[in-house]
């Protein structure tokens, strides 16, 4: 049988060029586990990742459990602070074992300082409205025709238009 022939052809994947640079990034602040960093959607769920995200783990001078920190705006602190225990348990859940005893929730405005500049809208992007119906647009300026004034006329196009494309229920 002849030797297999590589399929790369010399060439790797992203993921395993910087892994080691997010391993020693994500050490620097306390993850030992990147997964829990470039997987946090994944582990904690979209809606919670929508709203928060880690920053740093600390380990205190027992060594007895880390703290999470994470971070997250004012009004949605309350949220995460009645979801703590739900988010612990699944944090370590990444880890394997009980790594994560208590999550602490430092409040930031979206654009504030270093760390609150990110946005936390990782939910995915709203599908672009339909193209309307050009029967249905060519209907509306038939019926909005007689009006003098532009403006009014605009608006009942626009009305027209809604209407007549409104769907069925």
């Amino acid at each position: 049988m002849p030797p297999r022939r590589p399929t790369t052809k010399g060439f790797a994947r992203s993921s395993t060029l910087l892994q080691d640079r997010i391993r020693k990034a994500s050490e620097s602040r306390g993850f030992a586990e990147s997964r829990l960093l470039t997987q946090w959607s994944e582990t904690v769920g979209e809606e919670i990742a929508a709203i928060a995200r880690p920053v740093k783990v600390g380990y205190g001078r027992g060594g007895m459990g880390a703290t999470l920190t994470l971070l997250t705006t004012g009004a949605q602190a309350p949220m995460l602070e009645m979801q703590k225990e739900q988010l612990r348990a699944k944090v370590n859940g990444v880890y394997g074992y009980n790594a994560i005893s208590r999550i602490t929730i430092t409040q930031t405005a979206p654009t504030g300082f270093a760390d609150g500049q990110a946005s936390f809208q990782h939910r995915a992007a709203k599908p672009a409205p339909p193209a309307p119906n050009p029967e249905a647009v060519a209907e509306a300026r038939r019926i909005a025709a007689p009006v003098a004034d532009a403006g009014l006329r605009e608006a009942l196009e626009a009305l027209a238009q809604n209407v007549l494309t409104r769907s069925k229920r």
